[in-house]
């Protein structure tokens, strides 16, 4: 059975338009909270966001819908998605909610569900809130209502969860950091982090009014934090997406390290280190070059479909512990179940401290193919990928670059989009293949 709201992430739209509409954000809060009722008599569900201005009208209709369910609901307030993922676990809550975009603009908002193990839920679980939102609101009698609490010690206890997740004091004291939070959730967090550590980074994108999450900044707009570097003349930047389970860096020369760089400088510091780890897990848009080098280095890779709940569930089923897309979502499963950029970030600041080199000497070790994307705006992106000219262009333009390189064309999850992806060693050969895909997309999409 097709899911009609869920995506790859969970659900995802522009705010006032189905679903992203607060009568139907009740409905929703109600179908959870049955969901996660159907499992026991009593149901505690947490409640985080980012700093979306649109949150908190979709924070009053979730949490609605859910006390009419009967099930208690306890408020993080502004909270990072892999924060909320750890305090499902440690408060033993039965499920959690996180509204958020995660990258998207101020004007899209989304909803993820996690489970009682803090795990986003599966393709199944899904289907079965959706099948809920068909059925009528049924408001549980008065003396079986949930109840709704804030919880005011979130933001004290992930942040010593994370401190926890360095190994040894850190003794880099005198290296300048520039962190960037994309005035999205990890505003308040990460500089209670870094001061635990004994860190004083100077922080930018850090003051958020409800509208400016990740504009100009952030992840997905790296020249504020390259402005910064420079003018502050510092080691290295770190810049988080809206709701902190993305990161990318940054070093003092402004090279970016993506998530593919990190990935692959986790893995071969582990690997170094004689650590079992298993293999690696990227995604089918991974830079071919990073395959190779794994490869070379003797250690086992595998491309999952895009989208970090398909990472990590090829994780699990080769007992492997690390996995990651190219945008910064990383995964390692020795140190939490969900991609996290803050303890990412300390990842990457342990290994520098420990090898006394700079990120710019470790950071970008692998050669990337050069690679384009081409982000094809459709009303209906099925129709495009079926169309027997653009299937014809896609097959011959394949058969044009050979071995080496590749062509990956796919459905966005999240937005009405169909994302080309070329590959290859020749920068002329690919973006002459790219525009070419391109312009016959265009030629043959239907608005």
């Amino acid at each position: 059975m097709e899911k009609k709201y869920f995506g790859t992430d969970g659900i995802r739209g522009k705010v006032g338009q189905s679903p992203i509409t607060p009568d139907w954000c009740v409905h929703l809060g109600w179908a959870i909270g049955r969901y996660l009722l159907n499992s026991g008599n009593e149901a505690r569900i947490l409640i985080g966001k980012d700093t979306r201005i649109s949150g908190y009208m979709l924070e009053s209709a979730l949490q609605s819908g859910l006390i009419s369910a009967g099930a208690t609901v306890e408020l993080l307030g502004p909270m990072p998605t892999p924060a909320i993922a750890y305090l499902t676990r440690e408060l033993e809550a039965d499920g959690a909610i996180v509204i958020s975009a995660s990258h998207n603009p101020y004007e899209d908002n989304g909803i993820k569900i996690f489970d009682g193990k803090g795990e986003k839920l599966q393709d199944r679980d899904e289907l079965v809130v959706e099948s809920l939102l068909d059925q009528p609101i049924k408001t549980v009698s008065a003396a079986e209502l949930g109840k709704a609490n804030r919880i005011t010690v979130a933001q004290e206890q992930y942040s010593d969860f994370c401190v926890g997740q360095v190994a040894s004091p850190l003794a880099i004291k005198d290296l300048k950091i520039v962190v960037d939070c994309a005035n999205g959730a990890t505003y308040q967090v990460a500089p209670l982090v870094f001061s635990k550590l004994g860190l004083n980074p100077i922080f930018i994108a850090s003051s958020p009014d409800g509208l400016n999450i990740n504009k100009d900044c952030g992840s997905t707009s790296l020249e504020f934090l390259r402005e910064t570097i420079a003018q502050e003349k510092a080691d290295i930047g770190i810049a988080f997406d809206g709701d902190g389970d993305r990161v990318c860096l940054v070093d003092h020369q402004g090279s970016l390290v993506d998530g593919d760089d990190i990935l692959y400088l986790l893995a071969t510091d582990l690997f170094d280190k004689s650590e079992e780890f298993g293999g690696v897990v990227g995604t089918h848009m991974t830079n071919m070059a990073f395959e190779l080098a794994f490869r070379d280095k003797g250690i086992p890779f595998f491309r999952a479909d895009v989208g970090d709940r398909n990472v990590i569930r090829a994780m699990k089923e080769r007992g492997w512990l690390l996995g990651g897309e190219g945008s910064g979502h990383i995964l390692n499963l020795k140190k939490t179940n969900t991609g996290d950029g803050l303890i990412i970030a300390l990842q990457i600041l342990e290994i520098i401290d420990r090898k006394k080199k700079s990120l710019a000497q470790i950071g970008n070790t692998v050669t990337k193919y050069p690679q384009i994307l081409k982000n094809i705006r459709c009303r209906d992106p099925e129709s495009l990928l079926s169309n027997h000219t653009f299937c014809s262009e896609i097959r011959g333009c394949t058969g044009r670059i050979g071995e080496k390189g590749r062509i990956l064309v796919r459905k966005s999850g999240t937005e009405p989009l169909v994302r080309v992806m070329v590959e290859g060693q020749n920068r002329q050969e690919i973006e002459s293949i790219g525009g070419h895909l391109e312009s016959v997309a265009v030629s043959v999409r239907q608005f």
